[in-house]
């Protein structure tokens, strides 16, 4: 009998979710209640209330649950392979609404938009994601891909693959952008050799390279707004006069 007015609870409890999502979206909504919500679809008949806020207790915040491997998240009592799925696919779905809302739009006039797409889809990665965003000659983004995972050293980057793609995308010019799993967001000096070695490669083959983005859970770094980009820039032409 009690196991049956627990379950009657648990029905309206969610169903009360529901109801405030429905009227208006995830608006006042605390975290661990957007799991519960997000659980529950997984989850129809027992309370997903207590497993939601261990969540968020182990991994912190929404944002490292979503990124959580499958075999972490069901270490989690009340998680299981459902659930993992369900969490991974809003999470992939989330990013892949993010990258098509970029197609066609000028990231350069608007940064806002990219810096938006790249926190959500790498900065909070807990490996290093090289990412190229391909630009039309009017810097409208044709496509984005991570190009390489782990830590980025001169051994793990290869410009003449990254041109191969970018010839393949029929790509005028590039951003490259990568995360940096300790939040701090402060270029390394091997981030640095990596982009003037690319920057210098692309533009052998007639591509421009607009700017390199290291973001983190610190904000965002950009080498064309410290002017780096600029002096590669001089730097490529004065030794190729």
């Amino acid at each position: 009998m009690e196991t049956e007015t627990k379950r009657h609870k648990g029905e309206g409890h969610r169903k009360r979710l529901r109801e405030r999502f429905l009227a208006s979206g995830l608006s006042g909504f605390q975290d661990y209640e957007v799991l519960e919500l997000l659980l529950s679809l997984n989850t129809p008949r027992k309370d997903t209330k207590q497993a939601a806020k261990d969540l968020i207790e182990t991994f912190g915040s929404l944002h490292r649950v979503l990124e959580a491997s499958t075999r972490d998240l069901c270490r989690i009592k009340g998680v299981g392979p459902a659930n993992s799925f369900g969490i991974h696919l809003i999470k992939a779905a989330a990013d892949r609404y993010l990258e098509t809302r970029l197609i066609d739009r000028d990231v350069v006039s608007d940064p806002d938009s990219l810096m938006a797409f790249l926190n959500q889809a790498i900065g909070y990665k807990s490996r290093e994601h090289f990412m190229g965003i391909f630009l039309d000659a009017k810097n409208r983004v044709i496509a984005c891909e991570v190009l390489f995972t782990g830590s980025l050293t001169a051994s793990a980057v290869y410009p003449r693959e990254v041109i191969v793609r970018a010839l393949d995308h029929r790509a005028a010019a590039l951003i490259f952008a990568h995360n940096h799993p300790s939040g701090d967001i402060e270029p390394s000096a091997q981030d640095v050799r990596i982009t003037r070695t690319l920057t210098f490669a692309l533009k052998f083959a007639g591509i421009n390279v607009h700017d390199h983005v290291i973001t983190g859970s610190n904000g965002y770094y950009s080498f064309a707004g410290q002017g780096q980009m600029a002096a590669f820039n001089r730097e490529f032409d004065q030794l190729n006069e």
